[in-house]
């Protein structure tokens, strides 16, 4: 996982031409968020989904840089003082503090739409076919967008004024954060070429993945450590928001992940992806991470 996010990193440094005319702080304000490191988590899943179905790493590459582009983007959004006002992302001050709020919102328009110069990219230099490549836009433009992870963006700020069911809080997990590992999973599958029962099964494993990913940030941002996490601890206890422990405990949303997980690795095994040890690994050290 080090050696692929290393990988991908080295890819993102690259990833806006040398000899296109950018304002210089506009370029600076993207680069600053985009090479501030982070699990990488996203472009790991396009690419151990691609090579789960024997599909190549330069081919996924492209596509694995545009989810992580995506994924900047909304950080530098959500940080903003209109939306959530952190002061700190992956241990840095926000991209807002270091260049001002209009900057940041440029750099982070910026960043959408170059996402989707990257899966071009794919096509361009790698031959990846045209209707996957449709596919994969189709799908980047629906998960990220108002029925995915900007409708769950928004859902969350709605919440503020006071969530009362689970239902709720699980809608806003499921699209704020699922929705783009459901993506980078369903993209790696089509570079890979998986039949549609098979992207079904990739998108029942994103499904359980993503909650249980944000049922563990939720159980990290209680008892985590801020250094390894990069930002402060018990930041929606004071914004007093509500989060997965504060319905059901401790305890039953440390169970809940592991059910997740569980879960999540068995529509692997039910949709006979051809070698899915990478992906059921990745499962596993999301379960048991600790930033």
């Amino acid at each position: 996982m080090e050696s692929t996010a290393a990988e991908v990193s080295g890819e993102l440094s690259r990833i806006i031409p040398g000899h296109w005319e950018v304002p210089e702080t506009l370029r600076a304000s993207m680069y600053y968020s985009l090479m501030a490191g982070g699990k990488r988590l996203r472009p790991l899943l396009v690419i151990a989904a691609a090579e789960a179905f024997g599909g190549s790493r330069p081919a996924a590459m492209p596509i694995a840089c545009a989810v992580e582009i995506v994924h900047t983007y909304s950080l530098i959004h959500d940080d903003l003082p209109a939306m959530d006002d952190d002061d700190y992302r992956r241990g840095k001050p926000t991209n807002h503090k270091v260049y001002g709020e209009a900057t940041a919102i440029l750099a982070g328009d910026a960043l959408l739409t170059h996402a989707f110069y990257s899966i071009v990219q794919a096509g361009r230099r790698h031959a990846v076919p045209a209707e996957r490549l449709l596919s994969i836009v189709e799908d980047l433009a629906e998960m990220a967008g108002a029925r995915g992870m900007v409708g769950g963006q928004a859902a969350d700020m709605a919440g503020e004024q006071g969530i009362t069911q689970l239902q709720e809080l699980e809608f806003i997990h499921l699209h704020k954060t699922g929705d783009l590992i459901i993506f980078s999973l369903l993209a790696g599958g089509r570079i890979g070429g998986a039949s549609v029962e098979q992207l079904e099964g990739l998108r029942r494993f994103g499904r359980d993945l993503g909650l249980a990913f944000q049922i563990q940030d939720d159980i990290l941002d209680l008892v985590g450590d801020e250094a390894k996490l990069g930002k402060a601890t018990q930041s929606d206890v004071q914004q007093q928001k509500v989060t997965y422990p504060y319905f059901v405990g401790m305890d039953a949303s440390l169970r809940e992940v592991e059910r997740l997980t569980q879960s999540a690795k068995q529509a692997l095994v039910d949709t006979a992806i051809p070698d899915p040890a990478r992906l059921m690994e990745i499962a596993d050290y999301l379960m048991k991470r600790d930033h």
